[in-house]
Parts: structure tokens; sequence; C-alpha cells
């Protein structure tokens, strides 16, 4: 399954660009401001889940975050991240790899993923990224979490997404995290279609 999941990301990404991808946001306001609300330093490292091709990661470098690893599924998607960021895609860690099968020899203050856990759609896999999720953070590090909301798409890219509320993301990472906020947002899509998301912030008790 996993090597099925990966030919169709490096499809969508062979066939679209990053502009006509209905995930498309130029600005990723929700998720910085999450991110800087948890106060890390700016030498904290910091990972993006699923961001190959996410502003995000050129964002925080502007704001002088120098720890960033940037993960995709996709090695087309990130390498089209790094040809848009330039030469100061060096300062950046890409790694390519299913967040299910991810692991890394540092742990993170901030984790970020915006649209890669909604499309875990079986108990087993979701138990698995909170498995991951609780190695890799830090103890009182910060888990934010972008995913569909219970009134948002069933599907997106011809997959079948999980959509989540409060609630229910609470149950998924109750072991080792304490959810500190959640906040709706709708996200515009370049179709000018809406998608409602949910995005959640944990801390890692």
């Amino acid at each position: 399954m996993a090597g099925k999941t990966k030919l169709h990301w490096e499809n969508v990404y062979e066939n679209k660009t990053f502009e006509q991808s209905s995930w498309y946001q130029r600005e990723p306001e929700t998720s910085l401001n999450m991110i800087l609300s948890a106060n890390a330093a700016k030498n904290a490292p910091v990972i993006d889940v699923g961001g190959g091709e996410s502003y995000l990661a050129e964002r925080l470098l502007g704001l002088g975050f120098n720890d960033i690893t940037v993960l995709d599924i996709s090695s087309r998607a990130i390498e089209r991240g790094k040809k848009r960021i330039g030469k100061r895609a060096r300062k950046i860690n890409w790694m390519v790899s299913n967040i299910l099968d991810f692991g890394a020899s540092k742990r993170f203050d901030v984790w970020h993923d915006r649209a890669t856990f909604h499309f875990l759609t079986t108990q087993e896999e979701t138990n698995k990224y909170a498995k991951i999720a609780s190695k890799l953070i830090k103890p009182n590090g910060h888990l934010i979490i972008g995913i569909f909301s219970s009134t948002g798409p069933k599907k997106c890219s011809g997959l079948d997404v999980i959509r989540y509320s409060k609630n229910s993301m609470k149950k998924v990472f109750a072991n080792n995290f304490q959810l500190i906020n959640s906040l709706e947002t709708i996200h515009t899509t370049p179709f000018n279609t809406e998608q409602n998301f949910i995005f959640c912030h944990f801390r890692r008790v």
C-alpha cells in the first residue's frame, strides 16, 4: 500500500503545478501563527510533515528559524520546493519518506502537519502516526495538525480522507499529548471552492 501511495503522489506532482493543487496556499497564515504561539527558540528543531512544496519552510527561514526539516512522500514535491526556494534551500533538511516509515536521529520541538494526517484512513495507521510523533517530539514539544473538519471534504486528490472534530483528535493523541488550542478555518482553493479545516495544537506530555 505504501508503494501505491507514493506512486499516486509522484503522479500528482508530475501532472499538476502547485498552483493547480487544491491545497495550494501562498501565505500559510494559520500554520505560522500556531507555530509562533509555541514560542520556540529560533534554533529549535522544527519539522513540516507533508510540506514538500509548501511555502511554510520558506516563511520560517525568513523569520530566522534555522533548524527546519521538510518531509514529504514525493521526491518530485521536494525537488520543486528546493527549486523555488533556490540557494536558501541548502539551509533546510529535506527528507523523502512516507510518514509511517519515518525515523530521525533527533527529536523536534515543533511538529507541523497540514493535510497529511487526514489521508490515514485506518486505526492502525493513525495509531502508528501517533506513536511516531510521540517518539520524535520532545517532552513539552508541540504537535500542530491541520485536517479536514467534520464538515470538510470526504475526498482529496482522488483519495478518501477521514474528517475530524476537536474531540476525535483528542482521542487519537490522548496517550501522550494534551490539546491546548484548536481553530476551525476555511481554505479557499485555487478553483474558488471552500474546504473546512480544523487545526489542533497539542503539547507533548
